[in-house]
């Protein structure tokens, strides 16, 4: 039955329908708006003498900091042949010094009351601990005595070196979705070192010598390579004092001070596309890449608005992907999307659907692209963008209220050549990002000559099996303080 105003004259569902959408946005804008003008972080930096960058950020609500150590260097920076060194080298880190035991590296940090690990990225490696306040001492000389002072015998290299190859196994030989994964990313790039898996190939590391790890080390482990990123219950002074009685007494290395230098993509000038069969696949999904600019090789504004463009497009079940394939035409069982920004070279953006029973992968495929067509036809609309601005200027603000986060923000943006006043901006460039910027990143990068897609399928003989679909995506967002997909942990 109609509403009826008080006066008896009928009020059209229609309009109050546009009514409740006008407040709505104007609401979530005005939300968006006061999140973005919260204070800016008290995060400081300085340098030392010998080029080592550090970055404090204070936080005196519980006697606990996290200390982590970001070296400018990545699987994309490795020498031709020898893939998977950075992540190798990521492991032997914690064998011996000197001053250290082989192995107790770890051992001593848990023994303190602490936790430790490392991560190796296609333009990083980090390792961090966090533990209480009065052993942050502790662990900064022996991370700085790990920076010039590593251990390596044959035997320790060619053990971990069988545990690296193990983890290949595990992690993506049995996973068809990760494989297919590494194949396209292998495709996505013609030159850059992108297309080579962080893990590295498998002949590869067989290979692998003491020798390459330790030439890989002295080339790039150094104070004047690395940024120190300390947050949680300390000053400033504090932590400048600490710095330059361990990292301090470190030389220089004049042989890293210069930019990085890679090889960079020619034009794509047509699509590339994967099959692969694999009798331990799930129900056939169909995924895809396109290449594009990240955070630091956008142009000012296009790194937020891909941001906003895939939290519409791909992000949840509200998503225009997941609506679309899964509700509306129930040709997918599950779909969504990511952009992966935090690059130093390039960003990428995500889309993936798993085939719905009884519809074909051509049909789940065709549905993604009718999708991405109506978004670069008639952009989004003030709702959708009102609420994605809400909704990841909301989680940067409540992820800032961890101070492992934080550490992980702040270093990664820094590590690729971003400043603190980067990452401080960000929720206001968010905000101001309108819906013909997100229409025209669409129209931009959206752009299938650019794009890899593979297709994950059970061989014609094989039975259908339980539902697997592509490997999970993660956003490589840098400002929300995320690790990108390709970061391989210890």
């Amino acid at each position: 039955m109609a509403r009826h105003s008080p006066g008896g004259a009928r009020v059209r569902p229609a309009v109050v329908a546009l009514a409740s959408l006008t407040l709505l946005v104007t609401l979530m804008l005005a939300l968006t708006q006061t999140l973005a003008a919260k204070p800016a972080s008290k995060a400081t930096e300085f340098k030392l003498d010998n080029g080592l960058q550090v970055v404090v950020i204070p936080d005196s609500r519980a006697p606990v900091v996290t200390h982590m150590v970001w070296y400018r260097v990545g699987a994309a920076d490795e020498p031709h042949g020898v893939s998977g060194i950075a992540h190798f080298l990521e492991h032997l880190m914690f064998k011996s010094t000197d001053k250290i035991p082989m192995g107790e590296f770890s051992k001593i940090v848990s023994r303190l009351g602490g936790q430790d690990n490392a991560f190796t990225g296609h333009d990083a490696t980090a390792y961090f601990q966090r533990i209480a306040k009065d052993r942050l001492a502790t662990v900064m000389g022996m991370e700085a005595d790990r920076m010039v002072n590593l251990k390596l015998t044959e035997k320790e290299v060619l053990t971990e070196r069988d545990v690296i190859l193990e983890e290949r196994r595990s992690r993506v030989e049995n996973s068809p979705s990760a494989i297919l994964q590494e194949q396209m990313g292998a495709a996505l790039y013609m030159s850059h070192p992108y297309q080579i898996p962080v893990i590295g190939w498998e002949h590869e590391i067989a290979k692998l010598s003491p020798s390459d790890a330790m030439a890989f080390y002295k080339r790039y482990y150094a104070p004047n390579n690395a940024i120190l990123v300390v947050a949680g219950d300390v000053t400033v002074d504090d932590v400048k004092r600490l710095a330059e009685s361990t990292y301090g007494k470190i030389p220089s290395n004049p042989a890293v001070g210069s930019p990085r230098q890679r090889a960079m993509e020619p034009p794509h000038r047509s699509p590339r596309r994967l099959t692969l069969e694999d009798a331990r696949a799930g129900k056939p999904s169909v995924s895809r890449a396109y290449k594009v600019p990240s955070y630091v090789t956008a142009k000012a504004g296009e790194g937020e608005a891909l941001d906003l463009l895939m939290k519409i497009l791909g992000e949840g079940s509200t998503s225009r992907l997941y609506r679309a394939l899964v509700v509306d035409q129930k040709v997918a069982s599950s779909a969504g999307g990511y952009y992966s920004g935090g690059g130093l070279d390039y960003g990428s953006l995500g889309l993936y659907a798993v085939a719905a029973d009884g519809k074909s992968i051509a049909e789940t495929e065709a549905a993604i692209d009718a999708v991405i067509a109506e978004v670069k036809e008639t952009g989004v609309t003030e709702a959708e963008l009102a609420r994605a601005k809400n909704m990841m200027v909301a989680a940067y603000i409540y992820e800032s209220d961890n101070q492992s986060t934080l550490a992980r923000r702040y270093g990664w943006n820094l590590v690729v050549g971003r400043t603190l006043a980067d990452v401080d901006a960000w929720p206001d460039r968010i905000a101001r990002v309108t819906a013909a910027d997100v229409k025209a990143a669409a129209q931009a990068h959206l752009e299938v000559r650019n794009s890899v897609t593979g297709h994950l399928l059970l061989p014609a003989a094989a039975g259908p099996r339980a539902e697997a679909g592509p490997a999970a995506a993660t956003s490589g967002k840098p400002t929300a303080g995320s690790v990108p997909p390709a970061a391989v942990a210890r």
